[in-house]
């Protein structure tokens, strides 16, 4: 007997039990739907989350740490003894990059730096009459912070920067963080201080990065008044922003900052990598636990070759006491299998580009109960995960029915045709 006719037979026993098989195969393809979906979803949320880091963050950020130690600022001899003295260190002093101005001009020769843009962050409390919320106020310069982490695009009022510019006591807060407030355009503020010291401002914008943390907490002020917030020299900042040409070179041009500056600096996927880590995480746990819909599909599949075996055991015994070998049996239960599969994932494949542009076409009022405010659910559909769905969908379906076509090969031709029908 040739692959031919054990293909023949497989086909016949499948079309005996059309309603039986078909099931089987609505099963596996519920379960291809399923996994399709999931992974586009999976890919869109993890895809959307990577684009709002980049959209709203320093491509690199230098950080006030110093990786390359300063040269001591006094050297005095004794004895034949060299002692390094280094001022009186405060502990409660913010730590700061001295000479900013100095640090910039250090790392320009980096040629992939599209903007620098300094700041300093403040840690205050916002006070409209009897509203209070904690947030952190950014100081920067406004021309050189509109391109550094997508901010201009994400202005509610477009001429905002250019207001805050022109305006001292200034501040462009998030748009959760004005609902806080209850505080809108040309409303003032006040803004305390760690040391209780309070600055009025003048609400000149709002922007929504999409983010709700970021949108809920943080304000941009002019970089002076920061520094006087913080009780900071005008030559001093916290930290400085970076934009690259290359968003997915990153991390080399991190490392060519930290050289030059000697102060650490981390690229935006290093800076994010709890968040970015966390969606990763959730959409695998996702993909494992929809997963097992194809192990239940499997079952069924399993369950339903051990029917058509039990039914056909008389079938079998005249096949083997023709002579036909233990393999052809196997293979002709297992062909019935891949048949099952086959025609589950052809059914599934389809069905789950229909979910999925489903999905992807609903429209809901964006929330801001989660980490990002958006009013869909975003969906990345690509032809990867099909193929991979059709492969795993057919090999569950082949191994499912591998123990039943094994237990087929078991039974002795004499004892089935005494109605036995035992092992």
């Amino acid at each position: 007997m040739n692959y031919l006719d054990e293909v023949r037979i497989a086909f016949v026993h499948l079309r005996e039990r059309k309603r039986q098989t078909v099931l089987t195969a609505l099963g596996v393809a519920v379960g291809s739907a399923m996994l399709v979906t999931t992974i586009s979803v999976a890919r869109g949320s993890s895809s959307n989350v990577v684009a709002k880091v980049i959209d709203t963050a320093p491509h690199v950020l230098i950080s006030a740490e110093r990786v390359v130690p300063l040269v001591p600022e006094n050297l005095v001899t004794q004895r034949g003894k060299v002692a390094m003295v280094t001022k009186n260190i405060n502990l409660d002093e913010q730590e700061v990059i001295k000479n900013y101005v100095e640090v910039v001009e250090s790392i320009r020769p980096v040629g992939e730096l599209r903007s620098i843009s300094p700041f300093v962050l403040s840690k205050l409390l916002a006070r409209n009459k009897t509203r209070f919320t904690p947030c952190v106020a950014r100081g920067v310069v406004p021309h050189l912070e509109a391109d550094i982490a997508g901010l201009q695009k994400n202005l509610l009022e477009k001429n905002s920067l250019e207001e805050l510019a022109y305006t001292p006591n200034g501040i462009l807060v998030g748009d959760l963080l004005a609902k806080k407030l209850n505080a809108g355009y040309r409303d003032r503020i006040v803004l305390v201080t760690k040391n209780s010291e309070e600055f009025s401002v003048t609400i000149v914008g709002r922007f929504s990065s999409g983010f709700n943390a970021k949108d809920e907490r943080e304000a941009y002020v002019n970089l002076a008044l920061a520094q006087r917030m913080e009780g900071i020299a005008s030559n001093s900042v916290t930290g400085i922003g970076l934009r690259t040409a290359h968003v997915d070179r990153a991390s080399e041009t991190s490392a060519k900052v930290q050289k030059l500056s000697g102060y650490k600096s981390e690229s935006w996927d290093e800076t994010n990598r709890n968040v970015i880590e966390f969606y990763n995480r959730n959409a695998l746990i996702t993909l494992v636990l929809v997963g097992f819909v194809f192990v239940v599909a499997g079952l069924g599949v399993s369950s339903v070759m051990t029917t058509v075996i039990l039914q056909k055991v008389k079938d079998i015994a005249i096949l083997r006491s023709m002579g036909m070998q233990a393999g052809s049996i196997t293979r002709i239960f297992m062909l019935e299998g891949f048949m099952i599969g086959v025609l589950g994932v052809v059914i599934g494949s389809p069905m789950g580009h229909v979910i999925c542009h489903f999905v992807d076409a609903i429209r809901f009022e964006a929330s801001t109960a989660g980490v990002l405010k958006s009013d869909k659910i975003n969906i990345i559909e690509q032809p990867e995960a099909h193929l991979m769905v059709i492969a795993f969908g057919i090999l569950i379906a082949v191994i499912s029915s591998w123990s039943p076509a094994r237990k087929a090969t078991r039974y002795l031709p004499v004892r089935i045709l005494r109605g036995e029908v035992g092992a």
